[in-house]
């Protein structure tokens, strides 16, 4: 009996523990961060895995302080795990936050094209004030467009979206 009993711990305990991430995991909303914050975790999402500071510096024309504390200010939120002398990388929730950032970009972008703006006005223009637009807003743009999957900026998926 006592290797099934050891069994149901290491089961609960590995239950909890999935339980506790899914609490941490909050709605997103579109509007939790900055658009200089949102800038970092698309650009960690473009790179994919471990990514230095001062890449990420060079990329976001900002001084090597500034994205050190923006990215210790991430990690605390629980968006990167950084690793000092190493680099950064997206958490599961980074990776979901920063996804629905991509997709509401491609997606904004995609309606400006409709309404006369070439693709790379459009792309410019939304990276002005997407940060500002929820996703509920989203939802309905996307559902109103017929649920897109190809934008003037990329591809456009629908896990953030409510539909598919």
């Amino acid at each position: 009996m006592p290797k099934i009993d050891s069994k149901v711990d290491s089961i609960s305990k590995e239950l909890y523990t999935s339980s506790l991430l899914l609490d941490s995991m909050q709605e997103i909303t579109g509007l939790e961060l900055s658009p200089k914050k949102v800038e970092y975790l698309k650009f960690l999402l473009k790179k994919g895995d471990l990514v230095k500071t001062t890449d990420i510096s060079s990329e976001l024309k900002v001084d090597p302080s500034t994205s050190t504390k923006t990215i210790n200010d991430l990690s605390d939120s629980g968006y990167v795990n950084h690793v000092p002398y190493r680099g950064v990388r997206l958490t599961e929730k980074g990776r979901a936050f920063a996804e629905f950032f991509v997709n509401r970009h491609n997606i904004l972008s995609l309606m400006l094209s409709h309404y006369g703006l070439s693709s790379e006005e459009a792309c410019a223009e939304v990276s002005r004030f997407e940060s500002f637009v929820s996703k509920s807003a989203i939802d309905k743009v996307c559902g109103a467009m017929g649920h897109p999957t190809v934008s003037v900026c990329g591809r456009i998926k629908h896990g953030s979206c409510n539909s598919l």
